[in-house]
Formats: structure tokens, sequence, C-alpha cells
């Protein structure tokens, strides 16, 4: 199975969610899983991928044209796919994982995960996509989701991710999916 992993690539952020980020590479790798990720440098993207190389495990990274010139090309994917735009980098993670993973980002991990939700919305896809709100990074984020479902904005009905407070909580759901 692919699993998509968005996350942030910020150098400056606390040691536990890089810890978090490179056990999930690699449970992803133990697993005999694929891991999808921006094939990048930094932060928990270096985790990530970091964490399933340790495994010898499989890495697709999906590397727009813009990011390879800023030299921040992961040499750690075991196949590198090059595209022109970040949009494109979207469609084509999406195109080839089976599930998502959300782990603590900012703004491009939010629009990943936007981008997936919307596009489920639309009958795009039928894909989970797993939130891990570590240490309640996302609380906020979660909040205004539900203001907005209380509102009226968002139908109670639509596809929504499944939130998960811990890793071993997220790799068990990612289980459950390959098994079913």
């Amino acid at each position: 199975m692919n699993i998509a992993v968005f996350c942030s690539s910020s150098n400056h952020i606390a040691d536990n969610y890089k810890q978090v980020g490179f056990r999930l590479g690699e449970m992803i790798a133990e697993s005999g899983n694929t891991l999808v990720y921006g094939g990048a440098t930094g932060g928990l993207m270096d985790s990530v991928s970091e964490g399933a190389a340790c495994k010898n495990g499989q890495i697709i990274g999906v590397i727009p044209q813009a990011v390879i010139r800023m030299n921040r090309q992961s040499s750690l994917p075991t196949q590198l796919i090059t595209v022109e735009t970040m949009s494109e980098r979207k469609a084509t993670m999406k195109e080839l994982s089976d599930i998502f993973v959300v782990l603590p980002g900012s703004y491009g991990t939010l629009d990943e995960m936007l981008d997936i939700v919307t596009s489920a919305i639309v009958g795009e896809h039928k894909k989970p996509l797993i939130l891990l709100n570590q240490n309640g990074f996302y609380n906020q984020f979660l909040g205004q989701i539900e203001l907005m479902r209380n509102e009226m904005f968002i139908p109670v009905e639509n596809y929504k991710p499944i939130v998960v407070e811990d890793i071993e909580s997220c790799f068990e759901l990612i289980i459950q999916f390959k098994n079913s």
C-alpha cells in the first residue's frame, strides 16, 4: 500500500515531532508499505524519509522544480518523480497513494490536506485521510471545522479526516485500512 505523508519541512520544530515522524517512516517500511512524500529535505520530511530509509523501505518522492531550484531535493527516495508545480505534486501524490497521513505542519501541509478533503467531497476519490493531532497541534483547526459544521457551512455527512492523538493509533488505522 502507498501511504502519503504530508508534513512540515521546517528545521525549527521540536524534536518530539521529528521523533514521531521518524517512527512513522520506520513503521511504514517495516510493514512492507511504501512512503509517498514531497521528496524534499528538512523537518518532518527528513524524519519520515530517514525512518523509512533506515528500514530499507520503498520511498517515492514527488518534488516540484521550484523546490529543486532551492537545493532542497532529498537523496533518500528510491524513486523520485519530478513535476513542474506544487499543484502537480499534489495531484501526483493523490493519484499514487492509497491513504493519506497528515502530521503537524504549516501552510503547505494544510493545503495538501484540504485538497484531499475537497477532492473527496466532490467524488474524486474515497481514500481515507488520518490527521495526527500530536500534542494537540491541530486543536484550534479542529475547532474551526466544528464551527463550520455547527453553522452549516459543512454538511454533517461530508468526508472528513479521521483524527488520532498518537502514532500507535495512526498506524493501527493504517493496518485496518490495508486489511479491509
